[in-house]
């Protein structure tokens, strides 16, 4: 098989680079990780048997990350909800509607958030070498600590090429004396990235935190691991199945994190995904979805009321509306409903969904009006009209707690923003009328609106 044509998808201002391969009768999303050039997997002969014997079951879409291979490279950090975007522009452009979606370690992440916010879009996961934080935490042992960011740094900038032979030796430990193939891992880790992005992409992979998604996942999940893997630990892997409702758990025996350089691996690893997609006679459509909810409410209304009159304040309100409308479609949002002087709306991301708030508050209070907002990221439940669940009550609970003029976020949007220029200070841990235990919120802002 020759290398396949390279076609770009524009997500935002961003071209992504990506291809198709084979004619099988389900879609199949690759969402790679840290070292990713479409032109370079060809030259190995191990991927390239890997995607082969893929492609013989299913349309194989492959994609180069925003900032890798033969994609745009962008400035500072990818946020997952960008790269999220832009799987969703790749499967717009290669004509898929739904699909199933292959993460590889940080693609893990960035399959797991899509296959939560857009269940309709995704088929299954199937998750190879990933993990759920970038950052070692008390609850979560086998994360980077901090001061491994440093490290990186220094070894990157010090010798680029040493660094690049280390870490191909990592990747592939009972390769680690194969010149052939050692060559191929330094160039394609050269062509995938420069210093300075190895550097970026390191910081950002360490803000990565999608534990608190894995419980709204609902659709059927693989996850695979090798019991040595070095990259991201076979407990990682565990960890993820653990909390994915339903998900399923292999354990490859081996010690590679690119597992398809040993043939019975790769075929061992072909064999659990043909099986598991062929599993699916009737895929399931999902009423729960994660969406970020954003409560709005006007401070003083009463007063406000009073001091106008009734013609007057209407004016405002339906100004105030308006202007609401058009910054929630302007950040892709959906309205929910009016409550009063307030409104609810959902959004696919929580950059968008904070952007949006402080966006309506600085209009609003252009118009002589002062509001409040609440933003939460959680699973909701879909009606007819409306939206239900935890979610919903607790964004609301968390506006509650705002001050006039201010944007307040839950922990779970400033984990999922992690990489955007978003400004979160901490306000402490509150207790939210209704909803058990005490939970950390954030005033944020958008420093692109001063």
């Amino acid at each position: 098989m020759d290398a396949p044509k390279t076609f770009y998808a524009k997500s935002g201002n961003v071209h992504v680079a990506y291809q198709v391969v084979g004619r099988g009768p389900i879609d199949l999303v690759i969402s790679p990780g840290a070292p990713s050039h479409l032109m370079v997997y060809w030259e190995s002969p191990d991927l390239r048997a890997f995607l082969e014997e893929l492609s013989r079951f299913a349309r194989l879409i492959l994609f180069d990350k925003r900032g890798t291979g033969m994609s745009d490279r962008v400035a500072g950090l990818a946020t997952l909800e960008d790269r999220m975007d832009d799987i969703r522009a790749v499967m717009d452009a290669a004509g898929s509607q739904r699909a199933w979606h292959f993460g590889a370690f940080e693609g893990a992440a960035m399959s797991i958030l899509f296959a939560a916010t857009y269940p309709e879009r995704t088929l299954g996961l199937i998750l190879c070498g990933g993990y759920a934080r970038g950052r070692r935490a008390p609850d979560y042992p086998w994360g980077d600590a901090e001061e491994d960011s440093q490290r990186l740094t220094d070894a990157v900038e010090r010798d680029f090429p040493a660094w690049v032979e280390d870490f191909g030796r990592i990747l592939a430990p009972s390769r680690a004396n194969d010149p052939d193939f050692q060559s191929w891992v330094s160039r394609l880790l050269q062509l995938s990235h420069t210093p300075g992005s190895v550097v970026t992409h390191g910081a950002m992979n360490q803000l990565i935190d999608v534990r608190p998604i894995l419980p709204t996942v609902h659709v059927p999940t693989l996850v695979l691991h090798a019991a040595g893997d070095q990259m991201a630990l076979v407990d990682e892997g565990r960890y993820i199945a653990e909390r994915i409702p339903g998900a399923k758990f292999v354990e490859i025996d081996g010690v590679d994190h690119f597992f398809f350089v040993q043939p019975n691996t790769r075929a061992f690893v072909t064999q659990e995904v043909r099986r598991f997609v062929s599993g699916l006679q009737h895929p399931s459509e999902a009423d729960r979805v994660l969406k970020t909810v954003l409560f709005t409410d006007i401070v003083g209304s009463t007063q406000r009321l009073a001091s106008l009159g009734d013609r007057e304040w209407g004016r405002r309100l339906n100004q105030h509306f308006s202007v609401a409308r058009e910054e929630v479609e302007r950040y892709r949002g959906r309205e929910v409903k009016t409550l009063g002087d307030g409104l609810v709306a959902t959004f696919d991301g929580p950059t968008r969904a904070v952007r949006c708030a402080c966006a309506i508050r600085d209009r609003s209070r252009a118009l002589g009006l002062e509001i409040r907002a609440g933003l939460h990221t959680g699973e909701c439940v879909l009606t007819d009209k409306d939206i239900e669940g935890i979610a919903v009550h607790f964004a609301s609970r968390v506006m509650e707690k705002a001050r006039p003029g201010e944007v307040l976020a839950s922990g779970t949007v400033r984990d999922l923003s992690a990489g955007s220029d978003l400004q979160f200070v901490d306000r402490g841990a509150r207790t939210l009328k209704g909803v058990q235990g005490r939970w950390r919120l954030y005033s944020t802002d958008d420093p692109e609106r001063k």
